[in-house]
């Protein structure tokens, strides 16, 4: 009778320590791609941890649905091929929701506004725009531009003042050495960021934004969102309500309150 009960125990224990590893073993874990290099949005700190907007919003959202997120770090200008060839399964890395984009891929509802500036020194001066914001092709003639490569920058460019004199580069930060070094005139870049890394710096002393805010919506879409491979509707939809939640809840506020001194998105975005 005993030697009967201990078998039923030992069956028990090991069934459980069973259910128990294949509980654990079926977590889902969703793999983020980034820059890791796209400050304040997503960078690594010095002690090598990923923060900043992106960071959180991430992160925020696998709490909300549920999931282990492992985050990748991929050059700019591959983001959407890695994407494609399965590198990993979200990109969160404050990409513009653009028509051109969404020909490829996928993108769930915004959590970021999406604008362009350009800046150039202040001993400079530069009639770039008209009176009712557009573009003067002719007075950037003489000025080299540098634009990070496969950005909406550099579409809008390509579209817009196809005469222009661009550089193409790979990554921020020599786009902001050149610029002070001299090698371009003006750069094209995401405002926010531009204010908080260079402008309110001591190297960004001597520079300025040179003309308005440029926010069409054929190149810079309705805003960043969450990038992921078309067909994923069910996993879409678990992103949007997520999103909706942290906007509703004041979370999203809160991060960018982190950073700036005001909020990134439409509370009708909620909606």
């Amino acid at each position: 009778m005993k030697l009967t009960m201990l078998r039923n125990l030992a069956i028990g224990l090991s069934a459980a320590l069973t259910l128990g590893t294949a509980g654990t073993a079926s977590a889902e874990t969703l793999r983020v791609g980034m820059e890791c290099t796209y400050a304040p949005f997503n960078y690594k700190t010095a002690d090598g941890e990923l923060a900043g907007y992106d960071v959180d919003v991430a992160n925020g959202v696998a709490a909300i649905i549920g999931v282990e997120l492992e985050f990748v770090c991929q050059e700019w200008d591959g983001m959407i091929p890695a994407l494609l060839a399965n590198k990993f399964d979200l990109i969160i890395a404050s990409m513009s929701i653009t028509e051109k984009r969404k020909e490829k891929i996928d993108f769930s509802g915004p959590y970021r506004f999406s604008t362009g500036q350009m800046l150039g020194p202040k001993s400079k001066e530069m009639d770039l725009f008209d009176d009712a914001g557009n573009p003067i092709p002719d007075n950037f003639n003489g000025l080299r531009v540098g634009l990070e490569r496969a950005t909406t920058y550099a579409s809008w460019f390509e579209d817009v003042l196809p005469g222009a004199d661009v550089v193409l580069y790979d990554g921020s930060e020599p786009l902001y050495l050149d610029l002070q070094n001299g090698r371009v005139d003006l750069i094209m870049t995401n405002p926010m960021k531009a204010h908080l890394k260079f402008l309110s710096k001591e190297d960004g002393a001597g520079f300025e934004f040179k003309g308005p805010v440029v926010d069409e919506e054929k190149y810079f879409g309705i805003g960043v969102g969450i990038g992921m491979r078309q067909g994923e509707d069910e996993l879409k939809g678990r992103l949007n309500s997520a999103l909706k939640e942290l906007i509703n809840s004041g979370e999203l506020e809160g991060y960018a309150m982190k950073i700036f001194p005001f909020k990134l998105h439409k509370d009708e975005w909620g909606q």
